[in-house]
């Protein structure tokens, strides 16, 4: 049973690591879905439902592992692009930051299971993609790699404008269909054990 449940869990975790690959590549399949050459993805949506579902530990681990595959050159993150050389890139500290992500969408879920907490989850998850992803890219902007012209820490702000209702949206989504997905779940394996005695 013990082994079983394990299998399980690291089936759900490889689902996650092939979804957020997809997400990262809407664009292939809806072009229209670059604003300003920058790729509007699904990445979000999905590190935040890893946690929501998967839980903080699992969710967490299964966007390191989504991380390392990229790392290593598969080409999982947006726009088809891998390798080492993408922890060099503005937008790298987004990826990174989907492993945190994860684990606090799990941990507040974990800590309250109503459906407020799970939207709360899923919004506080998003909040910490945006703030860790932008001081990176605006760090990244400043130190290594050249500016556009009149860069500002607002004007990298003002970017993240563009996506920021999508991700607010699908935050919410997230939450409400973890939340039901959890429910059924409960029923169903309530179900299985109603079988078993």
């Amino acid at each position: 049973m013990r082994k079983q449940s394990k299998v399980f869990k690291l089936t759900f975790g490889a689902m996650f690591v092939a979804l957020t690959s997809i997400g990262a590549n809407m664009t292939s399949i809806a072009p229209f879905l670059v604003v300003g050459g920058v790729p509007i993805t699904l990445q979000t949506f999905f590190a935040v439902l890893a946690g929501l579902v998967l839980g903080s530990r699992l969710g967490a681990f299964s966007m390191f592992v989504y991380m390392m595959l990229g790392l290593v050159g598969a080409p999982v993150f947006a726009q088809f692009k891998g390798g080492i050389g993408m922890i060099l890139s503005p937008t790298f500290g987004f990826i990174l930051s989907f492993i945190l992500v994860a684990y606090v969408a799990g941990k507040i879920r974990e800590m309250n299971s109503s459906l407020p907490s799970y939207i709360v989850a899923a919004l506080v998850a998003m909040a910490i993609n945006y703030i860790f992803g932008t001081n990176w890219m605006y760090a990244a902007y400043q130190l290594w790699f050249e500016a556009p012209a009149e860069f500002s820490y607002k004007v990298a702000w003002l970017w993240m404008i563009v996506p920021l209702p999508k991700d607010i949206l699908l935050s919410i989504l997230a939450g409400v269909f973890a939340y039901r997905l959890e429910k059924h779940g409960i029923i169903i394996r309530n179900i299985v054990i109603e079988q078993r005695t």
